[in-house]
């Protein structure tokens, strides 16, 4: 039978083995071949976030992916997301609302009644696709989470959907990763599994060659490609924190890394600039001299302006001010720099007020409903007007003084919004926007602002289609795509009414 349409889902032996990367370089191979395909991930957990055209939070990974489709993304593709506030709590966010706060315990009791949203966008895209390619979470083979899986091989055994196995082999043990996974799994689990790809693969293949025979004839699964380890590829991470810098500039910019910090891709852009020397600062250790500091956005504002004070960074900020230092606070880093942050609702722990750095004068208080749209706009640096993108992801409204001149005017659909603040020295600004180095115009301006004469910033939404189709390219020359779609028509095949 001729492949017309199918699932696929994309499962791998640990976090960050790559199965985003590969979800996103097989979305793009595919719409190169002529697919209609988009991706999905039925539960993610991930404080990077995005918001799709309807004003929706989906998992950032899967909004990269939709671009590797070239489809826009929806709640449709991540229908569930968690955004951890606390070691065992989280904001549990479905189709894109904040439905409520669940404690581990609260979250897997209703698991089992989420699915039923699951399950529904899933056929929402089946029906509207060709192609739908699945991204599990962590690995199918931890045996606690089992019970209720909604995210590994319990969607994939209810929506019917073969599995490919990811392993880095970069981590090292890549074969015991491998085996140990599919040995950990059901009988039905392990028949749905119909190939392995090992991913970050650096040096000579055939000294691997020993040990694919050996895994092939072991489990009787092919390993469907290798891939070779990509040195320098940019694709926006939804988690972990890039530290990795290959080329450092002069101006140096410090980003105190909270224990609840959000969006982080904000950075990426000023990771990548030439003229940068980006040092994102972890728990217990000094903020080093800066041209410029940035407080980044926050899950838990007020949990991560006790942080800061305890690790003492208070005092660092305010010594980089008096000596000329600028200062950026986006989103919650935004609400820190004012005089006050209320919670009546305990949205983000025990309610009640916490005094800000008192560094801007507003004030701020967390409400019910959370603010989520994407925007474009014009940002007054003096008189220099540059334009912005970006996207706004949070649930404070903060009082601006009222003679107050907010140096953004940003459009929504065919809304007008003010957002932002400078300080009356012009040494600190505040605003709520997500992406806000991302236009290469505004990014300089923002760096001539900061001190540093350039016009070097790079243009990220080039530099993602770029990783992206470096992805694609690695796919078709790495996996055995015609090998591939005869196993995918032979599942269909056994598995049709």
């Amino acid at each position: 039978m001729a492949l017309t349409q199918f699932s696929l889902m994309v499962q791998g032996t640990t976090s960050d083995a790559g199965k985003s990367t590969l979800v996103a370089g097989l979305c793009r191979l595919l719409k190169r071949q002529g697919w209609s395909v988009a991706p999905f991930k039925s539960q993610n957990m991930a404080l990077n976030s995005a918001v799709t055209a309807d004003g929706g939070e989906i998992g950032r990974a899967q909004a990269v992916q939709a671009q590797a489709c070239g489809i826009e993304p929806t709640v449709h593709m991540n229908p569930v997301l968690l955004k951890p506030n606390t070691d065992i709590g989280a904001q549990v966010i479905v189709h894109g609302k904040a439905l409520a706060d669940m404690d581990a315990c609260a979250y897997h009791e209703y698991k089992p009644k989420v699915m039923g949203v699951v399950m529904h966008s899933f056929h929402h895209l089946q029906a509207h696709y060709q192609a739908v390619i699945i991204e599990g979470a962590g690995s199918p083979a931890e045996i606690n989470l089992r019970d209720r899986d909604i995210a590994n091989m319990g969607f994939a055994e209810v929506a019917d959907c073969p599995v490919i196995i990811i392993a880095d082999i970069d981590k090292g043990g890549v074969f015991a990763h491998l085996y140990g996974t599919l040995a950990l799994l059901s009988e039905s689990e392990q028949n749905r599994v119909i190939g392995f790809v090992i991913n970050r693969f650096r040096g000579d293949i055939t000294l691997l060659q020993g040990g694919l025979d050996w895994l092939e004839q072991t489990t009787g699964k092919p390993v469907l490609g290798v891939l070779p380890y990509l040195h320098g590829l940019y694709l926006e991470q939804e988690d972990a924190i890039a530290v990795q810098q290959s080329d450092r500039g002069k101006f140096r910019i410090v980003v105190p890394c909270f224990p609840r910090i959000s969006n982080h891709t904000d950075f990426d852009v000023l990771r990548l600039h030439p003229d940068v020397d980006l040092i994102m600062v972890p728990p217990n250790q000094p903020l080093p001299a800066a041209d410029l500091i940035i407080l980044p956005g926050s899950k838990s504002v007020q949990g991560d302006l006790r942080f800061l004070r305890e690790q003492g960074w208070d005092a660092a900020i305010n010594r980089h001010l008096r000596f000329g230092g600028k200062l950026i606070g986006i989103c919650g880093g935004y609400q820190m720099l004012g005089e006050m942050l209320h919670d009546p609702l305990g949205l983000e722990g025990a309610a009640g007020s916490l005094a800000g750095l008192g560094l801007l004068p507003i004030r701020t208080t967390l409400a019910a409903e959370k603010q989520l749209r994407r925007v474009t706009g014009i940002l007054a640096l003096g008189e220099e007007k540059v334009p912005v993108i970006g996207y706004e992801i949070h649930a404070g409204v903060t009082e601006t003084p009222a003679d107050a001149s907010q140096p953004m005017t940003l459009h929504c659909d065919d809304a007008v919004i003010s957002d932002g603040l400078f300080s009356n020295d012009g040494l600190i600004f505040g605003t709520y926007l997500h992406g806000l180095f991302d236009e290469p115009v505004a990014c300089n301006a923002l760096l001539r602002w900061a001190g540093l004469q350039t016009d070097s910033a790079p243009d990220m939404q080039q530099l993602r289609e770029h990783g992206i189709d470096r992805l694609a390219d690695c796919l078709a020359d790495h996996l055995n795509m015609e090998q591939f779609f005869a196993l995918l028509a032979e599942w269909e095949q056994q598995h049709a009414n």
